[in-house]
C-alpha cells in the first residue's frame, strides 16, 4: 500500500469554497479573487460568499450583518463559565470550552448556515471577554458597532478603533477565513463526517490550530520589525541577518512557489494606510529593503513576501497583545471552518483512511498467515 506521510498530495474532499494554486501563487473564495475582496469587501460579505456561494445585495448584507451582530451577547451561563476557567488557561482552551458549552442549544445534525453565525458571532466576543477579565479591565458594554471587526477591536481595547486599523484588520481577516484543506479545516470536516455537532467539529478545529505547525503566531517578524525600529536601520539589520545565514522572517512560503496573494492583497490596503499608522509605513520599507537584499544574498531563490510579514504588521499596528495572534486567526478562519462542516454534511461519507502496519507479529503467525 503506497504511503502518503501526513496526507500531502492526497485529494481527500472535493470542495466549492476555495482553491489554494500555490504554483501560481492564487487563492480563490467560490469564484472570487480572495485578493479583490481584501481589497474590497467587508468580513460579512466575504463571509456571507463562503456560506452562501455568492455575494449579498443590500438587502440581504443588511439582514445577515443584523443576525451576526445579534449573535454577540455572552449569556450569564458563559460568562460564568469563561470566569471559572484557571488563571494562565491558554486563550485557545477557553475558546474550545466556551464553544462546547453552547452546544446544548443547537440540534446535532445537519449543521446549519444560522449555527455557522451564532459562532462566528460570539467566538470574537468570548476572546476579548477572556482577554479583559484575565487582565482585570473593565468589560466595555458599550461597545455597539455594527462592523464586525470593529466590533471585535472595540471589545479588545475597551474603545472605539481608528478607521485605518479597522480597514487593516478586515483584510487581514478576509484573507485569514480560508485556505484549503489545512490541519484544523480538515479536523472540522472529519467530525463533521461522523454526524457530530457543529460546536464539536470546531472545537477539534480549534485544538489543531493551537499546535504551534498551524497556527503559530507571526511572532519572528514582529521581533524583526521591533529590532529594526525605524527606517534608518533596516538595511543595517537585515544585512546584518543575511551575513550570519540567518532567515529573514515573513519571506518564503512550503505552499506559494510564487508571490503570495495574500501578501499582495495586505500589501494594498496597508498601502493607503501607512501614512496614519507608523508601524505599517516602517513595514512598507522593511519589505522593499528586504526584497533588494534578498536578491542580492540569494538569487534565483524566489523567497516573497508571504503573509506572516503583513500579518505581524497588521496585528502589531492594532497593539493585539501576541497571546490572542492565534485565537484572532481562528475568528477569522471559524468562516471557513463552518463552510467546510456545512458542505461536509450535504454530501457526507465519514472519513477513514487505512493505515500501514509497520509492528511485529506475533511469534506463532507471520504476515501471510502461514505456521
Amino acid at each position: 500500500m503506497a504511503k502518503a506521510t501526513g496526507l500531502e498530495g492526497i485529494v481527500a474532499a472535493e470542495t466549492a469554497i476555495g482553491h489554494v494554486d500555490g504554483e501560481k501563487g492564487k487563492l480563490v473564495y467560490r469564484g472570487h479573487w480572495a485578493r479583490d475582496l481584501a481589497v474590497s469587501r467587508s468580513f460579512e460579505e466575504a463571509a456571507y460568499l463562503l456560506w452562501h456561494g455568492s455575494l449579498p445585495d443590500a438587502r440581504q448584507l443588511e439582514t445577515f450583518s443584523r443576525k451576526l451582530a445579534a449573535a454577540r451577547t455572552l449569556t450569564p451561563e458563559l460568562r460564568r463559565l469563561l470566569d471559572a476557567i484557571p488563571a494562565g488557561t491558554p486563550p485557545m482552551n477557553a475558546m474550545a470550552a466556551a464553544v462546547a458549552a453552547i452546544a446544548k442549544d443547537d440540534p446535532a445534525w445537519p449543521p446549519t448556515i444560522d449555527q455557522a453565525i451564532r459562532l462566528t458571532g460570539l467566538l470574537p466576543v468570548v476572546i476579548a471577554y477572556r482577554h479583559r477579565r484575565a487582565n482585570g479591565l473593565p468589560w466595555p458594554e458599550e461597545a455597539d458597532e455594527r462592523d464586525h471587526v470593529a466590533h471585535y477591536l472595540h471589545l479588545l481595547f475597551g474603545r472605539p478603533p481608528e478607521p485605518a486599523h479597522v480597514r487593516a484588520m478586515s483584510a487581514y481577516m478576509i484573507l485569514t477565513m480560508e485556505h484549503g484543506l489545512n490541519a484544523s479545516t480538515f479536523a472540522a470536516r472529519v467530525v463533521a463526517s461522523t454526524e457530530s455537532d457543529l460546536c464539536s467539529a470546531v472545537a477539534a478545529a480549534i485544538g489543531a490550530m493551537k499546535g504551534p505547525l498551524h497556527g503559530g503566531a507571526p511572532s519572528g517578524v514582529i521581533r524583526l520589525l521591533e529590532d529594526i525600529g525605524s527606517k534608518e536601520r533596516a538595511e543595517e539589520v537585515m544585512r546584518g541577518l543575511l551575513e550570519r545565514g540567518e532567515r529573514l522572517m515573513g519571506f518564503g512560503h512550503r505552499v506559494y512557489k510564487t508571490r503570495d496573494p495574500r501578501a499582495d492583497a495586505l500589501r494594498e490596503v496597508t498601502a493607503g494606510l501607512a501614512g496614519d499608522d507608523p508601524w505599517l509605513d516602517l513595514a512598507q520599507h522593511a519589505e522593499r529593503t528586504a526584497i533588494r537584499l534578498l536578491e542580492q544574498y540569494k538569487p534565483g531563490r524566489k523567497l516573497y513576501t508571504n503573509v506572516e510579514f503583513y500579518a505581524a504588521a497588521v496585528l502589531r499596528a492594532v497593539r493585539m497583545p501576541p497571546e490572542l495572534f492565534t485565537p484572532t486567526f481562528s475568528a477569522a478562519r471559524i468562516v471557513g471552518w463552518t463552510a467546510h462542516a456545512l458542505e461536509q454534511s450535504a454530501n457526507n461519507r465519514i472519513y477513514r483512511p487505512q493505515s500501514v502496519y509497520s509492528g511485529p507479529w506475533p511469534e506463532d503467525g507471520n504476515a501471510a498467515g502461514t505456521n
